[in-house]
């Protein structure tokens, strides 16, 4: 059985490159960890690391074993931040994801919630990554989608429904005319995501109304559809709360049933009934209250 004493010290190795490095960020010896490294090299029948005079290089087995120790090291500390958040008050790290596009409703609830509870850090990380909760990666997931989420472990609510609409700018429908019959709309421009196989359902809803090649300004992200549409590059669809916010973009076609997204709050079962969780889902679904109106 490998001793994890020995593959910690390979790692304090591989991660600072000399002997003396790692005896200090461990507090042992230079000898032990010599004597550690070349146990660990015996047992695993392989080199991790080539000697010189300047310290310790590693070998592409001494790279693999950095980057699994560097995972397991992570994930080893947000399991001591989930286990120690079980047994928390409303106090410590809150971390918070949803897509960027919704920061600027989700934002004002979370410098409310910090203000309420100084002892909270907040960590908002608006971002399309889908972050894993059960790898304590986030406490509270704001996700979109028709599908609710599925991940095993995690307890998913229904949120907030967004009606959607099709808008233009003021300059924009000055320039091109409203859009009035099947004709017209197909003749329009419109602005629409460039992957055309992204999880928005914006192309899609955009194809029923006119063909891909009047897609003529295209971008990567959610956020950048509201600025481009207010912008006057083409028709688009946003979210009705968006629309509010904007006073100079027009509807052009109400809400459809079919273009509702619905939003879920996600939380891991293990901290989904800590009280700092439990405070900021109730904020959040209070202050959410005529998102969807």
């Amino acid at each position: 059985m490998t001793s994890w004493d020995e593959i910690r010290t390979a790692f304090q190795v591989a991660r600072l490159g000399t002997v003396s490095a790692a005896a200090e960020a461990l507090g042992v010896h230079h000898a032990t960890v010599i004597r550690h490294v070349d146990a660990l090299e015996q047992r695993l029948g392989a080199k991790l690391f080539q000697r010189h005079a300047r310290g310790y290089t590693p070998t592409e087995a001494g790279r693999d074993l950095l980057r699994v120790a560097e995972e397991a090291e992570d994930r080893f500390a947000q399991l001591v931040g989930r286990i120690r958040d079980q047994g928390g008050g409303v106090s410590g790290e809150l971390v918070v994801t949803s897509l960027a596009t919704f920061s600027p409703y989700v934002t004002p609830v979370l410098a409310e919630f910090q203000a309420a509870h100084p002892g909270v850090v907040v960590r908002y990380l608006a971002d399309g990554r889908l972050f894993r909760l059960e790898y304590g990666e986030a406490h509270v997931a704001i996700r979109a989608g028709v599908e609710q989420p599925s991940q095993p472990d995690n307890v998913v609510q229904p949120f907030v429904r967004l009606r959607i609409s099709l808008v233009g700018s003021e300059a924009y429908l000055a320039r091109h005319g409203v859009p009035r019959t099947p004709e017209d709309f197909a003749r329009h421009q419109y602005v629409g995501l460039d992957n055309v196989d992204g999880r928005g359902p914006f192309n899609r809803w955009i194809a029923e109304l006119a063909p891909r090649d009047r897609v003529t300004f295209r971008v990567a992200q959610d956020t950048s559809l509201t600025d481009a549409i207010v912008a006057g590059a083409g028709l688009g669809f946003v979210s009705v709360l968006e629309q509010r916010a904007h006073p100079d973009l027009r509807e052009v076609l109400p809400p459809r049933d079919g273009w509702t997204v619905p939003l879920w709050l996600v939380t891991h079962v293990d901290l989904h009934r800590t009280p700092k969780v439990q405070a900021i889902l109730a904020l959040l679904k209070e202050r959410a209250k005529g998102w969807d109106a």
